[in-house]
């Protein structure tokens, strides 16, 4: 298992423990935190976008291009942004933090959160 720990929109804290494979989106459903992820982990939309702290960034593999056509689109881009859908946590990333910009761009609707299933 890999514990880390999402920065929420309002600057609270919360610790997760996931699974070696499990990518960041799913591991913030599966712990009830507010990311959204429109495409379900398709990397067809930037609602997953977040803020990787540099450390971890930095182990993390390249992202391809169709990652980083959607991060193009992102709300608050950033040098250390990648889509929480293609982060796949490894032992490596234990103890990484993940910062959720304030906002997303939802290409549907503004504010529509798909259901999850």
């Amino acid at each position: 298992r890999v514990t880390f720990t999402f920065i929420n929109k309002d600057g609270s804290k919360t610790v997760v423990s996931e699974p070696v494979g499990t990518n960041v989106l799913e591991a913030a459903h599966d712990n009830d935190v507010d990311l959204e992820g429109a495409c379900e982990c398709s990397c067809a939309c930037s609602t997953c976008h977040v803020h990787v702290q540099q450390k971890y960034f930095d182990m993390l593999p390249e992202p391809t291009d169709e990652e980083n056509d959607m991060l193009d689109l992102a709300f608050d881009l950033k040098e250390n942004s990648r889509l929480g859908c293609q982060i796949k946590l490894s032992k490596e990333l234990e103890g990484m933090e993940v910062s959720i910009p304030s906002a997303s761009r939802n290409m549907s609707v503004d504010g529509y959160k798909p259901p999850r299933h």
